[in-house]
């Protein structure tokens, strides 16, 4: 068996920075057909809106997209203006696939990402529900041989399955583990989470990236720090995240705020925090947590038909529609923190988008 594949060491610090990293949706026609014109204009939205890298083919992107034969087709239109966008403008954007399934179904995605041009993959375990750690240790293991891992822990609401502590201590020993994506959506789990990571001493060499849509800034604002003395605390450095697959140019202007607080090891100002409990208000509606989040993509997609990017709410599965009352929740959400929109920004771009 020889080494695993690894990220780049420029792509390695690009991702331990911490980037806006959207979670890409999928854009549909009225005949639930794939909107190429419009998925691109998605991907160069982000680009153009500052985000370091997108995960696509994640549960954002709708899972089903396997069942309906566009795992591949979606990938590769990302690929594709991915690389021209680094041709244009020399930047380095990290290209993540998410992969699912049993191990056979997992490891065939993951040889398609490579051979699309992608550099890591999110691995989802939300099939293996009932493996052992050491099932899911051996199937992470299978996957890691083709591409640097991304650790996804998925809430149960959405479809995850809990992940202890010691799972994640030994997922974090995985030589070409590069990142995790922490979604439980729960305190105590994103711990876990973290403290594997540093018990595996691994803080200093592996991304930390909030999914945590409902807790964004707070996530990042936060030192962990498990003992008093000894190695410095562990931070999360960016996010994954649906929420920052709408109103992206503010999501890159809010993590660089916070970053600059961080880095200058300044207090943390009282406006800031507000800004936190605005962008999860925010969320809130987005994601219908009042629904358990049952309208969580076709909130994604209301936001983004707003802003003209999107040209319907249309997902694979007929039956996932915004829930009663949701799109109230939006307007009344967009009347109250219009500072965190970047409509403008949209309207001034989006026909070189849709080009």
């Amino acid at each position: 068996m020889g080494s695993l594949p690894m990220l780049s060491p420029e792509l390695a610090k690009h991702l331990q920075d911490g980037k806006v990293i959207p979670a890409h949706p999928l854009a549909l026609t009225a005949k639930r057909g794939l909107d190429e014109r419009r998925q691109r204009a998605l991907t160069r939205y982000y680009l153009a809106a500052g985000a370091g890298g997108v995960a696509v083919g994640v549960h954002t992107t709708q899972f089903e997209i396997r069942q309906h034969g566009l795992y591949r087709p979606v990938l590769q239109l990302a690929a594709e203006t991915l690389k021209a966008h680094e041709h244009a403008r020399g930047e380095k954007i990290i290209a993540i696939a998410g992969v699912v399934g049993r191990t056979d179904q997992a490891v065939a995605e993951a040889r398609q990402a490579r051979e699309l041009g992608y550099h890591a993959v999110l691995l989802s375990l939300a099939a293996l529900k009932d493996a052992s750690d050491d099932q899911l240790i051996g199937h992470t293991r299978a996957v890691a041989e083709v591409l640097p891992l991304i650790g996804f822990y998925l809430q149960p609401a959405v479809g995850g399955r809990p992940l202890g502590f010691q799972f994640w201590r030994r997922f974090a020993e995985i030589e070409n583990v590069a990142g995790i994506k922490m979604a439980p959506f729960d305190r105590y789990k994103t711990l876990d989470v973290i403290r594997g990571v540093v018990e595996a001493g691994r803080a200093d060499s592996l991304a930390l990236y909030t999914g945590n849509d409902d807790n964004i800034l707070v996530d990042l604002l936060t030192a962990y720090r498990f003992r008093q003395g000894g190695a410095p605390a562990a931070r999360i450095t960016g996010g994954l995240l649906g929420h920052w697959a709408v109103w992206t140019r503010q999501a890159v202007a809010q993590l660089k705020q916070v970053r600059d607080l961080v880095a200058r090891g300044a207090d943390i100002p009282q406006d800031v925090l507000t800004l936190a409990a605005q962008v999860t208000d925010a969320n809130a509606a987005f994601f219908d947590a009042a629904n358990r989040f049952a309208g969580c993509i076709p909130g994604i997609h209301e936001v983004l038909r707003r802003q003209g990017l999107l040209d319907n709410l249309l997902t694979l599965n007929p039956k996932e529609t915004l829930s009663p009352g949701q799109a109230g929740e939006i307007d009344r959400v967009y009347a109250a923190y219009p500072h965190l929109n970047d409509d403008a920004f949209v309207r001034e771009h989006l026909d070189a988008w849709l080009a």
